[in-house]
């Protein structure tokens, strides 16, 4: 293993310092749960390591009916789990943490580290995607904004400039009457990456109209991606299962997957489908009124192959 010179960094200012003193040569880390991994397997061999850990604020969250939901980068996937706002009002997000490996990983591991990872299979991904998350990267020239959907651009890799660190996520209110849920199919559960995973979001409207749907697919393209087309098919019309069916269907044609160790490309599209309309279901019914208890999102959210 290749030795490197570690730094901490105790504020955001003295991080994007470090950042552009030394370049490419640098890699930020913060919970470390994929970084030693790749460090000790070789893929990753910085002469720098910035630790984030200790700047202010980057863990905090905070939630108001009116802005919605803010993240700090450094906010662990166990929080994400266990928070009561979160479990509430963004319950997809809430069951893609619990599906997320083991609650030792969940404890030290943080959304804006699944974030930057950039993997394709990241289990926050599709959550945060159909909830419109939009990130804030902090850098030598200020702070700007930019849609998730945006961020990522292939397979660990981000827009992030090299001087860059993400800060804050923010998550928009839900509409009223909005239900939604996240599934992820795997060979093992949470201790596996996902083969498949699937978001949705649905609002409704007092005749039970479809005012508003998204839809996210993880691991089956070289990025998450909503399923728009899908999701036009939901707006303006009620959610009967026919309905259902036939946008799962559209999810499938818009998904990309390859072969690899975890599943063929055509059993992954058809996951799709199957994951589509299951996540729509159960998004229907909490948004009609029949709301799913926590621990149901939870035993819902992973779905074990056999």
């Amino acid at each position: 293993m290749r030795r490197f010179e570690y730094l901490e960094a105790r504020t955001l200012r003295q991080a994007v310092r470090m950042l552009q003193q030394h370049g490419q040569q640098a890699r930020i880390v913060a919970g470390s749960t994929d970084f030693l991994v790749r460090w000790r397997a070789g893929f990753w061999h910085p002469d720098y390591v910035v630790n984030i850990q200790h700047v202010p604020g980057l863990s905090r969250v905070a939630y108001s009916a009116r802005n919605g939901l803010r993240l700090g980068a450094l906010v662990t996937i166990q929080t994400l789990e266990q928070h009561p706002a979160i479990r509430r009002h963004y319950p997809a997000l809430a069951a893609a943490a619990a599906s997320f490996a083991g609650v030792q990983v969940r404890n030290l591991a943080t959304v804006g580290g699944n974030i930057c990872n950039a993997s394709p299979s990241g289990d926050t991904l599709p959550a945060l995607l159909v909830y419109g998350a939009e990130c804030r990267l902090s850098g030598p020239d200020g702070n700007r904004q930019v849609p998730l959907e945006q961020l990522i651009t292939g397979p660990g890799q981000t827009v992030l400039a090299q001087d860059e660190v993400l800060t804050e996520i923010t998550l928009p209110p839900p509409s009223r009457n909005t239900g939604s849920l996240y599934i992820k199919h795997s060979p093992r559960g949470a201790m596996d990456i996902a083969t498949v995973g699937v978001a949705s979001a649905v609002s409704v409207d007092r005749s039970g109209i479809c005012t508003d749907a998204s839809i996210a697919l993880g691991a089956v393209a070289p990025t998450p991606l909503r399923a728009r087309d899908a999701e036009q098919m939901l707006r303006g019309r009620t959610l009967d299962p026919e309905l259902l069916q036939a946008a799962a269907e559209q999810a499938m044609s818009q998904a990309s997957p390859i072969d690899d160790v975890r599943g063929t490309a055509s059993y992954r599209r058809e996951m799709v489908g199957v994951l589509t309309r299951r996540t729509l279901e159960r998004a229907a019914e909490a948004a009609t009124g029949s709301a799913l208890a926590y621990e149901d999102h939870r035993r819902l959210a992973i779905q074990v192959a056999v």
